[in-house]
């Protein structure tokens, strides 16, 4: 009687079908879920609290430059503050069109320049970080300029070549624009990817900044759901590779 020796493939666990077990089954499910919800709500709240904005000229350089996409969170006209960059439409300025500028003075305040090369409000010398190095605060001087309750003054970061307040002294309002007229508080430079705009910490002595808004807060649950969908996915193509590693060929016997 002849023999032959043979083998035949066995698999080390139960189950040889199963991929993974119940409980990593179960896990990696509800990872997909609840990535889903924050990947989703991000989005949506994103979608609900901010504006994306394309800036058309270098007036605001080189805090943002011209072709820059921003990010700007919708507010009301109380929670406009100094230092701010908002985005505003005022036809006396530019008609059917966004125009992008920094808050320098609220309603109340009395703005001037220059004093020792620096803009000056409420008799305070600003220090101005955000312009290009080595500008001055203005080219040349302007009047002080008292703003009237309701009302803003607002100066472009790039002080040469700025279309802004200063340029519109003569109109009936001396350059000023109302707060109802501010749509959106710009939070960050979303492409190129410059990020959130550095505080402008030369108005604190004249009062609160605004706080920052909930972008970083929107970014961080994008990225953990993003996350959590693409670990929870990828559960079953690993758990089967493990499962197939886990099974080696062994002798049958002889017979």
């Amino acid at each position: 009687m002849g023999g032959e020796s043979t083998t035949h493939t066995v698999p080390r666990g139960t189950g040889a079908e199963r991929i993974g077990s119940p409980l990593g089954q179960r896990l990696s499910g509800a990872a997909v879920a609840l990535g889903l919800v924050l990947f989703l709500g991000g989005f949506a709240w994103g979608a609900v609290v901010y504006r994306p904005y394309t800036v058309p000229t270098t007036s605001m350089a080189p805090t943002i430059d011209a072709g820059d996409r921003v990010l700007a969170q919708r507010v009301d006209s109380g929670g406009i503050r100094r230092g701010d960059v908002v985005v505003f439409r005022d036809t006396s300025w530019v008609t059917n069109s966004d125009v992008v500028k920094r808050v320098v003075a609220v309603g109340g305040d009395t703005v001037g320049c220059c004093t020792d090369g620096k803009l000056t409000v409420n008799g305070k010398q600003i220090e101005e970080p955000y312009l290009p190095k080595g500008s001055l605060a203005e080219i040349t001087d302007f009047p002080t300029v008292k703003v009237p309750e309701g009302r803003l003054f607002l100066l472009g970061d790039e002080r040469q070549g700025s279309l802004d307040s200063t340029a519109h002294l003569t109109d009936a309002a001396r350059g000023t624009v109302a707060r109802g007229a501010v749509s959106a508080r710009v939070d960050a430079v979303a492409w190129p990817m410059k990020g959130m705009l550095k505080p402008p910490t030369g108005f604190e002595a004249l009062g609160a900044l605004s706080a920052p808004g909930p972008l970083r807060t929107i970014v961080v649950l994008i990225v953990v759901g993003a996350a959590l969908v693409l670990g929870g996915a990828a559960y079953g193509p690993v758990a089967k590779r493990l499962g197939r590693s886990r099974t080696r060929p062994e002798p049958a016997g002889v017979h």
